[in-house]
């Protein structure tokens, strides 16, 4: 995860070190010359330098105030930033608008350089307009002198071979160095699976290039939107229309590009073109708002097949749902009678509770605990916990593109809906073996073989060796076998909403899944969803609904 802790240069070029050996390893074949080219002259660089453009490189700039500069760790400056500038690392500003001033500038600094010329008030944004004026006089360079003096500013150079580095690193764009931090601090562990070019994400060069494409065009996208062009967006729309999509490690990333834009267009009454978009797209939820599109052109047919389509072979449970609503309407449009929803009825506890301290989990628990022998506060992370131990070796599995560095506590596609697919036969060979076999004693193994290794899953905070012993005392395997089919199917949706409380009792089958909602509280879709699932699965569960009682 990222963090906001200042952290001293040195742990950006120990990193960065860590961070190249694995791209060496995995993509040294598909670097271009000028890329290896820009990693040897850095690490030809002295120590100190390599730190400093580390560190800078790191932070948002992209200009910054040498005389603003301090760490300590690297000592003098003036030795790393000479060496840089020599290098072709670092480069001068000879000039500088009045926006990047206003980034680099306090308010009472810019006032100090220019008395007299910004306006009065406490808008800095003010004082930007009134030097973007003057600077049309006297131009950018003439900025840089009033500001700056004999200070120099400076921006680090190449930084798209760094923001390559991190995308082969780390397969996406939003990771830099700082996600290192937990791992150097000894409070993450992570298990190991294979990193090696067989398995990477991308195969060939052309496939990093489809990706770097994509992100060109989706920051594109936003830019657009920023600025309101509209013309912009539907000239976007039409060369995305008209681009293919050759490279499966990217495929997903143009998808969700198409989805983006798609649902911009719908906003501006540009249906057929959306329509056209979605229609690109095998990513939730294009199937979805294709169905909203026709329902808006009044396409009845066109919007009762969708969504029978989608009913019959849903690509997730939030497109399920979304056709079980949107069906019934093209239905009776063509004067067919939809099928009558069940109104939901789930058990209901009613308790009458003085207020604690704790909140109205804590209360309804200690409430519990007279009728069971032990009730535990758990929400998601039980049966999350009991999923990931029972999964553990398939979510690990090396698979292509699935792993792209060593601090992984999940396989990049847990959640976009290929888990399932990519693994299909592994996941069923695994639950006929949990079917059949002692699924206790498989949890307990992996529970001893990974406690502390981070799983996204597994909450080892939560999840003791107790708690597991009573959970698998208790809850029958196959309540069990149906949540995790469930979890299967979508794994986004469905590790979320399960109840607040468990509730063990001593025989097998003797427990209860608790909900807790206080005075004014409403059930949330996911919390609904599985209480559904519950009761089809004869599991035991219930909505505590409490109030307060006055003292």
């Amino acid at each position: 995860m990222a963090t906001a802790v200042a952290l001293p240069p040195r742990y950006y070029l120990d990193n960065f070190r860590r961070l190249c050996g694995t791209v060496e390893a995995q993509y040294g074949d598909l670097l271009l010359p000028q890329e290896q080219q820009w990693l040897q002259t850095l690490r030809a660089q002295p120590e100190e330098a390599q730190c400093l453009y580390l560190r800078l490189a790191s932070r948002v700039g992209p200009w910054f105030r040498l005389s603003r500069l301090s760490y300590p760790e690297i000592g003098s400056l003036d030795g790393a930033v000479e060496s840089l500038l020599a290098a072709g690392l670092l480069q001068q500003a000879n000039a500088l608008t009045a926006a990047e001033a206003g980034r680099l500038y306090t308010r009472p600094e810019l006032r100090q350089r220019f008395p007299g010329l910004l306006p009065a008030g406490r808008d800095k944004a003010a004082d930007v307009a009134a030097l973007a004026q003057w600077t049309e006089a006297a131009g950018e360079d003439a900025l840089l002198a009033a500001c700056a003096g004999d200070d120099a500013i400076v921006a680090p150079l190449h930084l798209d071979c760094l923001a390559l580095l991190q995308l082969l690193f780390f397969g996406n764009r939003r990771q830099s160095l700082t996600e290192f931090i937990l791992s150097d601090l000894g409070i993450a562990r992570y298990p190991p699976y294979r990193l090696d070019r067989e398995h990477r994400l991308f195969a060939t060069r052309a496939a990093v290039d489809d990706y770097l494409a994509c992100a060109a065009l989706a920051d594109t996208y936003a830019e657009l939107r920023e600025a309101g062009d509209d013309e912009g967006l539907v000239a976007l729309a039409e060369h995305l229309l008209s681009l293919p999509q050759a490279y499966t490690a990217t495929e997903r990333r143009w998808w969700r590009l198409c989805n983006r834009v798609a649902r911009q267009l719908e906003r501006l009454d540009q249906r057929e073109l959306a329509l056209a978009l979605y229609r690109r797209s095998c990513l939730p939820p294009a199937r979805e708002r294709q169905a909203r599109v026709l329902e808006a052109l009044a396409d009845w047919p066109a919007v009762a097949a969708l969504c029978e389509a989608m009913l019959a072979a849903p690509w997730n449970e939030e497109e399920r749902e979304a056709a079980r609503r949107i069906l019934p309407r093209a239905q009776r449009k063509l004067g067919r009678q939809p099928e009558r929803r069940r109104r939901d009825s789930f058990e209901r506890l009613d308790l009458l509770l003085p207020r604690g301290l704790g909140g109205v989990e804590r209360a309804a628990a200690e409430a519990l605990h007279s009728q069971w022998q032990a009730v535990h506060y758990v929400e998601n992370a039980l049966m999350n916990s009991l999923f990931g131990l029972a999964f553990w070796e398939q979510i690990f599995s090396p698979l292509r593109g699935a792993f792209h560095n060593p601090f992984q506590s999940a396989p990049a596609d847990m959640f976009d809906g290929n888990f399932y697919p990519r693994r299909r036969d592994q996941i069923e060979a695994r639950l006929a073996a949990l079917q059949t076999g002692d699924l206790a004693d498989l949890l307990r193994y992996n529970f001893d073989a990974h406690q502390g290794l981070q799983c996204r899953w597994v909450n080892w905070r939560l999840l003791s060796r107790p708690l597991l012993d009573q959970a698998l005392a208790v809850i029958p395997p196959g309540h069990l076998l149906a949540l995790w089919r469930r979890l299967l199917f979508d794994p986004e949706a469905y590790r979320r909403g399960f109840p607040d409380l468990i509730a063990f009792g001593e025989t097998p089958g003797d427990y209860c899944m608790v909900e807790v909602k206080g005075p004014g509280d409403a059930l949330q879709d996911s919390q609904k969803r599985w209480l559904r699932i519950f009761a089809a699965e004869g599991i035991p569960a219930a909505v505590a609904w409490v109030q307060w009682r006055e003292r």
